[in-house]
């Protein structure tokens, strides 16, 4: 198989691990790409032999552990996908500087919600939301039993940020063949007031002039993909609540959930979006996270 591109995958030897295994190398089939399972290996304390112990077995020891998950890893990997290139690497070094640095080469890469072993920090809340805030490329982020059916649901804000999450949410939509659902939630204190209509009145726009400005936001922002990618059947949701609450929700029939890192109240100087956050922890689905144009640098 000639290969486009590249997916890494984190692993940690769990059982969690080896179910994103799976799906790494289901995306790498997708894709066209090859696939790299990755271990970070950190060294243990004073005085812990990396070997064998002398009166152990000739195949204990740390490194023989090592070698024995992540060779576990890519037998999963290549049954899962056969026709897809697998490489396997161990670095030394904390799992998150680790990542990101292989991520420079990538484009995606996937990691469980939480892990052992040598990804023992990796748990969200901490290094998988620090991974999304600061790989060179979108991070895919397992949560709970995958599903191969339902829809992609991708949260639109409208932003310039959040461009290429929808641009990724299209790609993935027609490399997995399904539907696209574009939400976009609003409430009256994240949408911006549209112009009154009659100058006299200047806080005064009748009945439903803000909902009808929103889902023209979502319409813009979809504007244009839907021709580029005829073949992905597109519902547009436009839902009056808050936009984590509406999005988890959506994401218990998904499966898998794209957004942007920040939204468009978002703060500059944050990697890292509430909502964002939210679904990496709460999320019924695999999420992916895309960080806006100029941020992968």
């Amino acid at each position: 198989m000639v290969t486009s591109g590249l997916v890494v995958v984190g692993v940690d030897g769990s059982a969690s691990s080896l179910a994103t295994v799976d799906v790494a190398a289901r995306e790498a089939r997708l894709r066209e790409a090859g696939l790299r399972v990755v271990h970070a290996f950190l060294w243990p304390p004073t005085h812990v032999p990396v070997g064998p112990w002398p009166l152990g077995p000739p195949d204990g020891g740390i490194r023989n552990m090592v070698e024995h998950l992540v060779a576990e890893a890519v037998e999963r990997a290549r049954k899962t996908a056969p026709e897809v290139d697998v490489s396997h690497v161990v670095v030394t070094g904390e799992p998150l500087t680790v990542l990101e640095a292989q991520s420079r080469a990538a484009e995606l890469v996937v990691v469980g919600s939480r892990g052992m072993g040598g990804f023992v920090g990796l748990m969200v809340g901490s290094t998988a939301v620090h991974l999304v805030a600061h790989a060179r490329c979108p991070v895919l982020v397992v949560r709970e039993q995958p599903r191969v059916e339902g829809p992609i649901v991708l949260g639109v804000d409208g932003s310039t940020a959040g461009e290429r999450a929808v641009d990724f949410a299209f790609a993935e939509a027609a490399f997995r063949r399904t539907g696209l659902t574009a939400l976009h939630a609003w409430t009256t204190w994240n949408a911006p007031l549209p112009a009154p209509q009659d100058p006299s009145l200047p806080y005064a726009n009748p009945p439903g002039a803000l909902a009808e400005e929103e889902g023209r936001l979502l319409s813009e922002a979809l504007a244009g993909h839907q021709e580029r990618y005829p073949e992905v059947a597109v519902e547009h949701r436009v839902a009056h609540g808050r936009t984590r609450e509406a999005l988890i929700e959506a994401s218990r029939s998904a499966q898998l959930m794209v957004v942007g890192a920040r939204g468009r109240d978002g703060f500059a100087g944050l990697l890292m979006g509430s909502v964002s956050q939210a679904l990496l922890h709460h999320a019924h689905c695999p999420v992916v996270v895309v960080r806006g144009a100029g941020e992968y640098q």
